[in-house]
């Protein structure tokens, strides 16, 4: 199930290439702030799709169309994932404050559980907050449904709560595994590049300036809009597996 999960994320992510360009132009004003709740809008599009639909299905990506209600969408999904956010930051604030008042080993020891905690905690609220979101698109994009946590509950005991877990944490490392990739390999083409260069006499610093900004550009207009579209069908999928 999960390995499908997955495979049908990443082909989904790759259906539309004109999108991700889209995604990754309105990334490049995300600094303006108002930009990135339309970005978390389409987002939740995705999981709004993949909530009704099913694995493997012949969904397509969603339109940029009425901009105003993706934007309230996003703002929507922000207020969930921070709200959803208290209560591990409220735990590490304690915890913070009460191991500044110890000294020694002590405080340290007491910092350490004090994150462990947290760490624990928060990614249970996260996985909360995500299937929060999919309630909220299934139920038409009721705003109250994303904080009804005896349904949430209720939907996650039907997936198992070992399967969720697994299947968020699977996608967090294959995010950062193809971050990572995709990075390393522009950064060895152009340092390639680089190293002949200066073998033949010629001034490296700019072909690895060019090579930063490639990267960039890459990790900005396509890898970083691919791979939040993965992540959006991916949680989106895992939420119809109690349907």
């Amino acid at each position: 199930m999960i390995l499908d999960i997955y495979k049908d994320a990443l082909e989904y992510s790759a259906k539309d290439w004109k999108t991700l360009v889209i995604l990754g132009v309105i990334c490049l004003f995300s600094f303006l702030l108002l930009p990135a709740f339309l970005i978390t809008g389409y987002n939740y599009r995705v999981i709004n799709t993949a909530v009704h639909g099913i694995i493997n299905g012949r969904d397509p990506l969603p339109d940029f169309d009425d901009l105003i209600e993706m934007f309230v969408d996003g703002v929507k999904v922000v207020i969930v994932q921070m709200l959803y956010l208290i209560v591990p930051m409220i735990i590490f604030l304690v915890f913070a404050i009460v191991a500044g008042q110890l000294t020694g080993v002590a405080s340290n020891a007491l910092m350490l559980i004090g994150c462990l905690i947290t760490l624990i905690v928060g990614v249970a609220a996260c996985l909360m907050s995500q299937m929060g979101i999919c309630h909220m698109a299934y139920n038409d994009g009721a705003f109250s449904k994303a904080f009804a946590i005896s349904e949430i509950k209720e939907v996650i005991d039907e997936i198992g709560w070992f399967e969720c877990l697994v299947t968020y944490i699977g996608l967090i490392i294959i995010i950062l595994v193809i971050s990572f990739v995709v990075t390393a390999l522009i950064g060895l083409i152009f340092m390639a590049f680089g190293i002949s260069g200066a073998v033949l006499g010629a001034d490296p610093s700019s072909v690895f300036v060019l090579g930063a900004l490639v990267n960039s550009a890459v990790t900005m207009f396509i890898v970083g809009p691919y791979l939040s579209i993965f992540a959006a069908r991916s949680m989106g999928l895992l939420y119809t597996m109690q349907i």
